[in-house]
């Protein structure tokens, strides 16, 4: 890598900074279809503008933005982001507008700042610095921006098997990354698995007052005892068979892990204010339960009245939105089987399951040549080596990457330890901005020299 490359990068980073503060000034809320045809129109448009092949191509659902660069060699690394956001609520706790990008602090604000718009732009920049500066990349680079991330990517699978010709690659980079506390670099190599679902329990036609209680059946308390099955205070699962598939971590994953010290240990805990953490674990063992360990979780429950003030009513119904996030060797498909086979065996078989999405755990290997390539652009970047993560905590569509194009994913990028990635003042930071389009140019020439 030429020192002079990341010296035009110093010498244009206000440039750069423009361009993601316009990106993210664009609401694109999938979910409450908020500007989605306007924002693939602007990453398109943005990869035009550094030379970069690109075109819209419609789903069932948002349309995807698909993204070209033909390289001295057929060698092909595809880039994966995701141009929706989350809503931006709860709004009072922002300090400044979700959608302004507001500079402060060294920090760039707004709702996918960090998920995934920088990221996504930070790619763009980076292909398109070294295209201007070289008049030809080394390998052939592909990109692919899709809209629907944030509401389970319902029409991402389909799309990778109708274009898998398009989208053959040799070598692929995820979404996301992020800076660790201690200022380590950190990069992933896989995602878990989940299975979203609804559960629902109904009683009377409709509310009535709750003087009925001694005679109507509550389908709230219905609900809550169909959930006590599920799981226990030990954080245990419960479903029969639910961790026969479970595979421990390979010595290699656990020396990852170690490699990254105490230094992570509580991080998480400690930044949002937790004081009693769910489980007395720390370290190694931590690591090991966040990263190996699946997961039963409410997200929600609905019932009844929940405004201000008193209404006596015992309620017609009763909703919970359940996610299980799974681990490698597990099947989601699977699991809702047992989910049902569960609660039937129970006595809750009145209990109404309804699958939202699942997504099957992904994960590459740390020996791979395109973790090499991106461990060594760490190095150089950052001046030390990166913290690499076996897999996340987290889940996202991988799966139908491995399973139509059998792509190797490595993941990293410009957020760090505090972004607030889905929360309010959602944010990242400057230097990490910077330091991530080098990255990927270095990348790029590492990933040619394997």
């Amino acid at each position: 890598m030429d020192n002079g490359e990341f010296q035009y990068v110093d010498a244009h980073f206000g440039q750069f900074v423009d361009e993601l503060r316009k990106a993210v000034q664009k609401p694109s809320i999938a979910a409450q279809n908020v500007g989605m045809g306007e924002m693939a129109e602007h990453f398109r448009q943005m990869m035009e503008s550094y030379g970069i092949s690109a075109r819209i191509i419609p789903t069932k659902g948002y349309p995807c933005v698909y993204g070209e660069v033909k390289g001295k060699s057929d060698k092909t690394v595809l880039f994966y982001d995701h141009y929706d956001v989350q809503p931006p609520d709860p709004l009072d706790e922002w300090v400044s507008p979700p959608f302004s990008g507001e500079i402060r602090d060294g920090k760039i604000f707004a709702r996918g700042v960090s998920d995934n718009k920088g990221h996504a732009c930070s790619r763009i920049q980076a292909i398109g610095t070294l295209l201007r500066l070289r008049g030809e990349l080394p390998l052939t680079v592909k990109f692919l921006i899709e809209g629907e991330e944030e509401i389970g990517s319902p029409n991402l699978s389909a799309f990778i098997q109708e274009n898998a010709d398009l989208l053959r690659a040799d070598y692929g980079v995820w979404e996301s990354g992020y800076m660790g506390r201690g200022e380590i670099p950190g990069m992933y190599l896989g995602v878990k698995g989940i299975l979203y679902v609804e559960l629902e329990t109904r009683g009377a036609p409709s509310d009535m007052h709750s003087g009925a209680a001694s005679s109507v059946p509550n389908p709230a308390w219905r609900l809550v005892w169909a959930l006590s099955t599920i799981k226990d205070e030990n954080e245990r699962i419960l479903i029969p068979g639910f961790y026969d598939d479970v595979l421990d971590p390979t010595d290699t994953e656990l020396e990852l892990l170690r490699a990254q010290g105490d230094s992570q240990r509580d991080d998480r805990r400690a930044s949002i204010g937790v004081k009693s953490p769910l489980l007395e674990l720390s370290g190694l063992d931590l690591r090991v339960r966040s990263l190996f360990s699946p997961t039963a979780n409410i997200c929600g429950f609905r019932a009844g009245y929940l405004g201000e003030g008193q209404k006596t009513v015992l309620p017609s119904k009763a909703l919970v939105k359940m996610d299980f996030r799974l681990v490698p060797n597990q099947d989601p498909a699977d699991i809702l089987a047992k989910l049902k086979k569960h609660l039937a065996g129970k006595g809750f078989d009145d209990v109404i399951v309804r699958l939202v999405s699942m997504d099957c755990p992904v994960k590459t290997t740390a020996d791979h040549p395109v973790v090499e390539a991106a461990a060594k652009a760490a190095k150089l970047v950052y001046g030390k080596s990166p913290s690499i993560a076996p897999t996340q905590g987290g889940s996202g569509p991988m799966h139908p990457f491995r399973k139509y194009l059998n792509l190797p994913l490595v993941s990293f990028g410009v957020g760090y330890w505090a972004s607030n990635n889905h929360g309010p003042n959602e944010n990242i930071r400057l230097v990490d901005y910077r330091n991530g389009i080098k990255m990927v140019m270095a990348f790029i020439d590492n990933l040619a020299a394997v």
